[in-house]
């Protein structure tokens, strides 16, 4: 869970986009059309919710309680799927040219 803390921390600084898988192959010129700063924002907040399912997850095994493992997967399959569709679908990261 600590690494996932950490990289969230940077994410959310808007630093780090050479982190996020699929944006660091991009070539440059690609790269500039996208908002680099938001992107690391929003996933900075994925990885957060991610280390939040991760948490609960650990909790559960510890205080041996079925239903923090349930909450903690239900958080941490939720909050990837979110991610996917919501990157996936439309063009929210494109920079905005007027």
């Amino acid at each position: 869970m600590i690494p996932f803390l950490i990289l969230a921390f940077v994410l959310s600084k808007g630093k780090g986009g050479f982190l996020i898988a699929g944006y660091n192959t991009l070539p440059t010129e690609k790269k500039a059309e996208y908002d680099e700063v938001a992107l690391c924002k929003f996933m900075g907040k994925i990885m957060y919710a991610i280390s939040f399912g991760i948490l609960l997850l650990g909790l559960s095994d510890v205080l041996a309680n079925q239903l923090l493992f349930i909450i903690g997967m239900i958080v941490f399959v939720v909050s990837i799927a979110f991610a996917l569709i919501y990157l996936n679908t439309g063009d929210r990261f494109k920079k905005r040219t007027t």
